[in-house]
C-alpha cells in the first residue's frame, strides 16, 4: 500500500495511491474523496464467505464484535489514482506490517485500511474475557496474510514494549492492538467492577511483544458531555 498522512495531528488523512487494477479494502464510510481515477465497490463484510453463510459471517461480525456489516473494496481504474480516507475517530493513523513474524489482535473500531494480500478475521476469546468482554465481546479480530493495515486511536497512539520480564495492565479501554505473540486477560481493575478506582476493566499482558495504547477513550468522554446533554421530556 502505498500512502501518505496529510493534515496536522490530530485530524490527519491518508492518501493512498492506486494504479490501474491496484486494490485496498478500507472501512465502510472513511472515503473523503478520489480523483476520478478510483472505483469503490461496497460488500458485506463475511470473510470472502458466500450465499446465507456469508450474510450470517457478516451479522456475526457486526453483532458479536462491533464491526461495520459492510466493508468497501476500492480498485484503481487508471494510472495515478488517489484516494483519501480518514477514520472516524479525532486522533491519528499508524501503520502496521503484517508477515509472518509479525501479526496483531486489533480492538474495535481499529481498522481503517489493509491490503488486499493481509486482512483479518474474528476468532474466539477465552470464555472469561468474553463474559467480561471490552475488546470485542465474544471475539477479536486477528490479522492475517502479508502486506500493510492501518489503524486509528482517539487522541494520540503510543507504543508500549514488553521484554517478556514484566507483565502490564492497561485499562481495557485505551488498548487499540497489540502483538499475537502476547497472552492477555481481561480483569476486573479492583473492588466490584473496579467500582473503588473507578478503572473498571483491564488487560493483563504477558509475554513479549508490543502494544498500541490510546491516549483517550470515548467512553471517558461520554462521562464528561453526559451531564451536559439534553436528555428531552415528555409533554402532556
Amino acid at each position: 500500500m502505498n500512502y501518505e498522512l496529510k493534515g496536522n495531528s490530530p485530524f490527519p488523512i491518508a492518501l493512498l495511491q492506486l494504479n490501474e487494477g491496484e486494490r485496498v479494502q478500507i472501512e465502510s464510510g472513511a472515503m473523503l474523496y478520489h480523483n476520478g481515477k478510483v472505483d469503490l465497490e461496497g460488500h458485506m463484510n463475511n470473510n470472502g464467505k458466500k450465499g446465507f453463510g456469508g450474510l450470517m459471517s457478516a451479522l456475526g461480525r457486526k453483532m458479536t464484535s462491533g464491526e461495520n456489516f459492510f466493508i468497501t473494496t476500492a480498485t484503481g481504474t487508471a494510472a495515478n489514482g488517489e484516494l483519501a480516507i480518514a477514520p472516524g475517530n479525532p486522533g491519528p493513523i499508524q501503520e502496521l506490517k503484517l508477515n509472518g513474524d509479525h501479526q496483531w489482535r486489533l480492538n474495535t473500531g481499529a481498522f481503517l485500511a489493509v491490503d488486499p494480500t493481509a486482512g483479518y478475521r474474528m476468532v474466539r476469546q477465552k470464555t472469561e474475557n468474553a463474559l467480561l468482554g471490552g475488546t470485542g465481546g465474544f471475539y477479536i479480530m486477528e490479522t492475517s496474510g502479508t502486506g500493510t493495515m492501518l489503524i486509528s486511536a482517539y487522541g494520540d497512539i503510543l507504543a508500549v514494549d514488553l521484554d517478556g520480564t514484566s507483565d502490564y495492565v492497561i485499562d481495557n479501554s485505551h488498548v487499540v492492538a497489540w502483538g499475537s505473540t502476547l497472552d492477555y486477560n481481561i480483569e476486573v481493575a479492583s473492588g466490584t467492577f473496579g467500582f473503588q478506582t473507578g478503572e473498571g476493566l483491564v488487560n493483563h499482558f504477558t509475554g513479549s511483544g508490543r502494544i498500541f495504547v490510546q491516549t483517550r477513550n470515548v467512553e471517558a468522554l461520554e462521562s464528561l458531555l453526559e451531564p451536559y446533554i439534553s436528555k428531552g421530556s415528555s409533554s402532556d
